[in-house]
């Protein structure tokens, strides 16, 4: 396929690809397509994904699969209170028989990286690791090192355990593109659960039917999927719109929030559109594609005032409200 073909003959052999990654890892997980669907379009779009929900919800196990069908290399962070900076970034080892101080890499230096309880570091190491996040390198050894392409963090928290916890910096949080809520699943996915899980003796696992190659050569198409200057102007108000609510006609939803989502939600949303079209097929964004993923980037970029949780009113609302006030062009 030379590069003057039409975009859209250029992105569907690719789409193609991501699109039987997904059924490898729906082999796996019951149910949560929407949730891997996000995953990808994470990956894609060149962000981190945070993942919320309630213990036992393959949370973990969805991140592994996700690992084990695009061929990269995985690594498993568990985030405990005693956990220290070298334990994420690696350190250096005297050798005796050399004499030398060699660098160890720690387990950042993966493709994928799951950041097991994120929640549950100190300070220290949420440092760290916000360095690796946003830069893409690490400072070890008195260097600079560059942490391996693709590079994704996929984080889990756990929403209802608090004790042994520590709050992410918000610098921290804005930083992962995606926030996404798992819920449980229905009845009839719960039995298939227990059907592949418990009873066949045989836990399922998935096979690499990519390479983070193929990941990266996606990403260089994604730049051309065009954004209209509409469309760029509508997200932006979206964004806008969760700072200063009275601008759009919600002065009574203004007073609740003590601060909205930062320009890096605007760049967020526009490559996650992207991402969005690509695995649809089109070379094109569409309001569809910024509705649809505006609550995954808004929602943990919204600080409410504590008259907020008093009114019951959370960051999920005020997002909904946004999107049925501000015009689609």
């Amino acid at each position: 396929m030379t590069a003057t073909a039409p975009l859209v003959e250029r992105l569907l052999p690719l789409r193609n690809v991501f699109e039987e990654v997904l059924r490898e890892v729906g082999g796996v997980i019951v149910g949560q397509q929407l949730l891997l669907k996000k995953m990808v379009i994470g990956l894609l779009a060149d962000g981190h994904v945070l993942l919320e929900g309630v213990p036992g919800l393959a949370k973990s196990l969805a991140v592994q699969t996700l690992a084990q069908a695009l061929g990269g290399t995985f690594r498993r962070i568990q985030f405990t209170p005693d956990l220290l900076p070298a334990d994420l970034l690696g350190t250096q080892i005297f050798q005796p028989k050399t004499g030398e101080w060699v660098v160890r890499e720690g387990p950042i230096f993966g493709q994928f990286v799951l950041a097991d309880e994120i929640n549950r570091a100190p300070a220290k190491v949420q440092s760290a690791l916000l360095e690796a996040m946003q830069e893409r390198q690490v400072s070890l050894a008195g260097e600079t090192r560059p942490l391996p392409e693709p590079f994704l963090v996929l984080a889990t928290q756990n929403p209802v355990e608090h004790e042994g916890t520590y709050a992410l910096p918000e610098a921290q949080v804005d930083r992962f593109m995606l926030k996404l809520v798992l819920d449980y699943p229905s009845k009839e996915e719960e039995l298939a659960i227990v059907d592949r899980m418990a009873r066949t003796g045989k836990k399922p696992t998935a096979r690499a039917v990519t390479t983070p190659q193929v990941v990266l050569a996606a990403r260089a198409l994604l730049d051309e999927v065009h954004l209209e200057p509409r469309l760029a102007r509508y997200l932006v108000d979206l964004v806008g719109a969760t700072r200063r609510p009275a601008d759009v006609g919600l002065a009574a939803l203004g007073k609740l929030v003590a601060y909205g989502a930062s320009p890096r939600a605007s760049v967020a949303l526009a490559q996650a559109g992207r991402a969005h079209a690509f695995l649809a097929g089109r070379d094109h964004v569409t309001p569809h594609d910024v509705k649809s993923l505006a609550l995954d980037v808004l929602r943990h970029r919204i600080s409410l005032h504590f008259e907020a949780a008093a009114e019951g009113v959370t960051a999920e609302q005020v997002v909904g409200e946004v999107l049925a006030r501000v015009p689609v062009p």
